[in-house]
């Protein structure tokens, strides 16, 4: 045989396997196309399950080329075991926390603590749910910060989640001795009452050496809202115990200034209606978690609008299941650009 003839040989052998990596190569890129790249606004929650998709496609990929290597069945054999125990090695050792906090999200998702939107605390972490994803939970604090918490975090500290139907929101002050209880009960009432809070009521916290602590609560129906209602409950406060001639001093204050006995320390009221302040500071806030509440509860309706006209067309004939079909097809629309939407607005997102 001629050195001609032999690398011919050769080359008609490895034909094959060429033709089989590169269908493989091309079939990974299409997918990797129409999973993720086509795509690029999806979330982590939605971006995860393709990325196991495309992980699982690409080792399969791998043992499709095995298969098509020019060896001996023994040959071909040993390779396949070989890349398993590699694989299993490499799951082993870093798949750990990977798992954690897979396990984790299913927990959330089947308990519920708490949605998109939400307020909640965790450590001596606080803000809304901004994203849930299935390894970690993006929270916007009150600096508009985005903390990633990882799920096994999450469950294994303890978690308050303030209820979409109301919060108490509180404050405390102290006052001195000279004051009845009574008349700061009926004061601090009235500030929680002209704040907007339902229900309030004041407790007496403690009794120290020279003052007296007070906490006035109240119930906030709209949640969201509850960094502007603090704040006014805060001003409320001080307009009305200083309108009715009440001091917030410390009586240590007083005892380092030589003060006539009916000087109070009040400052003079202020009225500048022209520079009320009417942005809501959770507007700024907690912008994308607001953006992201919204959104959710708008899918979430037209997912349950589409399912109720699939049970009710099953159900009718004629002219009125062609009309819910008709419907139903709008709202898959709807809920179509909705998706579109939300990809077009993450490849503005520099995290994304």
């Amino acid at each position: 045989m001629t050195p001609t003839n032999s690398l011919l040989g050769r080359i008609t052998t490895l034909l094959p396997v060429l033709g089989t990596i590169a269908l493989v190569v091309l079939f990974l890129i299409a997918l990797h196309w129409f999973l993720l790249a086509r795509r690029p606004g999806l979330g982590k929650e939605g971006r995860l399950p393709r990325q196991l998709i495309m992980l699982g496609f690409t080792l399969l990929g791998f043992v499709v080329v095995i298969l098509a290597l020019p060896v001996t069945a023994a040959t071909r054999n040993h390779v396949i075991t070989l890349i398993g125990l590699l694989v299993s090695g490499m799951v082993a050792f870093s798949s750990t926390t990977i798992v954690a906090n897979f396990m984790a999200g299913i927990m959330l998702r089947i308990n519920k603590p708490f949605k998109t939107g939400d307020f909640i605390r965790v450590g001596e972490h606080f803000g809304r749910v901004a994203e849930r994803g299935l390894l970690d939970t993006e929270i916007q604090s009150e600096h508009r910060e985005l903390i990633s918490l990882p799920n096994a975090y999450l469950i294994s500290t303890p978690l308050t989640a303030v209820s979409s139907t109301g919060a108490i929101v509180s404050a405390t002050l102290s006052l001195g001795y000279d004051i009845h209880h009574a008349r700061i009960q009926s004061l601090l009432i009235d500030a929680a009452g002209q704040t907007g809070l339902e229900d309030p009521f004041v407790q007496i916290i403690e009794l120290g050496n020279d003052a007296v602590t007070y906490r006035i609560s109240g119930l906030l129906t709209d949640v969201k809202s509850m960094l502007t209602t603090r704040s006014n409950l805060h001003q409320s406060i001080l307009d009305t115990l200083h309108n009715c001639g009440v001091e917030i001093v410390s009586p240590g204050f007083v005892n380092q200034r030589r003060l006539a006995d009916d000087l109070k320390v009040i400052p003079a009221s202020i009225i500048e209606p022209d520079r009320v302040v009417t942005t809501r500071p959770e507007e700024i806030v907690f912008d994308k978690a607001e953006q992201a509440e919204i959104k959710e509860m708008a899918k979430e309706s037209l997912q349950d609008e589409i399912q109720s006209l699939e049970d009710h067309a099953a159900e009718v004939k004629g002219d009125e299941k062609h009309r819910i079909k008709a419907l139903k097809k709008q709202k898959s629309r709807q809920l179509a650009e909705l998706e579109i939407s939300e990809q077009d607005e993450g490849k503005d997102d520099p995290k994304k």
